[in-house]
């Protein structure tokens, strides 16, 4: 991949207009084509603010920084620095959450990832987002906002090498770089 740990561009929030329709990101990555339709009507902020960082090429040459695979079943992507820590310069609220029951985030679902409700009860979304490639429990605190509809294979192939360095959280064994994300 020609991905790098990298400072985060700089890419204004999106102004909302509502309706938002449904859209289809391709995350193209060095491992293949990874495809997801993006829920405009569930989650319309969450949509049009990361289609805004996409095109304005906030993910790109970006690595998937970080895999968990016991408990959770995630591929976690879009901080430009790869610490996990790294986002844009607005946050956002939550957006379509699911029930606090088990199996909330099953295989194939893409949200976001988030720390939790800022000092003043807003959202914490910024551009990182997780990958479900295996049905998973969590509390219903992160925004479901996509459907994977091809790449699965790919996230359970990188899934199936593991963490560096062994253990069940960390950087994924399998190095996976997003190279551009395209919105139609």
């Amino acid at each position: 991949t020609t991905a790098y740990a990298h400072k985060e561009p700089v890419v204004q929030p999106p102004v909302v207009k509502l309706p938002v329709r449904n859209r289809t990101f391709t995350l193209s990555t060095n491992c293949g084509d990874i495809v997801f339709e993006a829920d405009g009507v569930h989650a319309p902020v969450t949509v049009l603010a990361m289609s805004a960082l996409a095109k304005g090429g906030y993910f790109d040459k970006t690595l998937c920084h970080r895999l968990t695979t016991s408990g959770l079943y995630v591929l976690q992507c879009g901080d430009p620095t790869a610490t996990g820590s790294g986002g844009p310069m607005f946050t956002y609220d939550d957006e379509n959450l699911p029930a606090a029951t088990a199996n909330n985030y099953p295989a194939g679902t893409v949200a976001m990832a988030n720390s939790g409700l800022s000092q003043t009860g807003h959202g914490t979304n910024g551009s990182q987002f997780f990958l479900v490639y295996q049905d998973t429990t969590l509390g219903p605190n992160y925004t479901r906002w996509g459907k994977i509809v091809k790449g699965m294979d790919i996230l359970k192939a990188v899934a199936a090498q593991g963490v560096l360095g062994g253990g069940a959280d960390g950087t994924p064994k399998q190095t996976i770089g997003i190279e551009k994300v395209s919105i139609r």
